[in-house]
C-alpha cells in the first residue's frame, strides 16, 4: 500500500485531538469594548468566564448601550478564540503530514 498505514494515521489523529482538547481548556482570551467599559474573559471552548462592567456605565442608565457593549466584547472574545484555535489546528495538521 505504499507505506500508507490507516491505523497509524488514526492514532496520530486521536493524539492530536486530545492535544487540541487540552489546548481549548487551557486557552483564555480577553476582549473589551467601549474603551474598556466592558471586559470579558472566555476560554477556548467559548465558555464565558468573567464579565467586568465599569460602574460608571451602569450609572449612566443607558441599558441599550451597555447591552451593545457586552455583545461586542463577547463577539470579539469568540473571534479571538477562533483565531487561536485555527492557528493551533494549522500546526497540528502539519504534524499529520496532510
Amino acid at each position: 500500500m505504499g507505506g500508507f498505514n490507516i491505523q497509524e494515521l488514526m492514532s496520530q489523529a486521536k493524539q492530536q485531538y486530545e492535544v487540541l482538547q487540552k489546548k481549548m481548556q487551557e486557552t483564555t482570551v480577553e476582549a473589551s469594548s467601549g474603551g474598556g467599559t466592558v471586559t470579558v474573559k472566555m476560554d477556548g471552548r467559548k465558555q464565558l468566564l468573567k464579565v467586568t462592567i465599569d460602574p460608571e456605565a451602569v450609572k449612566a442608565g443607558d441599558v441599550e448601550m451597555l447591552q451593545d457593549l457586552i455583545t461586542a466584547a463577547v463577539n470579539e472574545a469568540a473571534r479571538k478564540v477562533d483565531e487561536s484555535m485555527q492557528s493551533t489546528m494549522g500546526g497540528m495538521l502539519g504534524g499529520l503530514g496532510l
